[in-house]
């Protein structure tokens, strides 16, 4: 058994105690093949909530400076992810990615980048999508919907894959990426359950 789902098993069991995990949609994460899973960003804990829900095993994007502390960075790589930079564009983590999806494995990204307390449609950075289409992977947008707070509920809306098969083999610009990484987003914020 990997380092990762003997991870997942026992934070599985923490959060259940903790929090009241409801999700919708789960069957919309295809079983097998490339994908990129997509969702919004508001703490440190979601990826390990996204980890914990999917059937499975993400390899995540994650800000580089985590990967500063040696220890950190060993448990980082052995929970599959890796670094990016956030503050421009990162041809090493986007060549990971690919790598990622080249394998039919699945793709962690929050498309903002960072943790947003306040919606914003235009934080949504171009390389989403970049990685989306030259992949040729379907996207799945996921809402994760909580305040983390102890024994609170914590709500995850999966929707439905989006495919980019109108973009395969066109010569796309960094704005025209942004702009269909924003759609992307607004499918995110779409699923925001009232």
């Amino acid at each position: 058994m990997s380092f990762y789902k003997i991870a997942r098993g026992l934070l599985k069991g923490i959060f259940k105690i903790l929090y009241r995990i409801e999700v919708e949609g789960i069957e919309n994460i295809p079983a097998r093949g490339r994908t990129i899973i997509c969702a919004n960003h508001i703490s440190n804990l979601d990826p390990i909530v996204l980890a914990i829900t999917c059937p499975r095993t993400i390899s995540f994007m994650a800000k580089k400076e985590l990967f500063s502390n040696k220890v950190l960075a060993r448990l980082l790589y052995a929970l599959n992810a890796f670094p990016v930079d956030r503050e421009g564009s990162d041809i090493s983590a986007i060549r990971k990615s690919l790598e990622v999806l080249k394998n039919d494995k699945a793709l962690g990204i929050f498309p903002e980048g960072t943790r947003i307390s306040k919606i914003d449609i235009n934080s949504a950075k171009p390389g989403i999508s970049m990685i989306g289409i030259r992949s040729k992977s379907p996207i799945v947008p996921v809402f994760i919907d909580s305040d983390y707070k102890l024994f609170d509920k914590i709500k995850i809306k999966v929707g439905q894959p989006i495919y980019l098969d109108n973009y395969h083999g066109k010569k796309l610009k960094t704005e025209d990426y942004k702009d269909i990484s924003i759609s992307i987003l607004e499918s995110i914020y779409s699923l925001k359950i009232d």
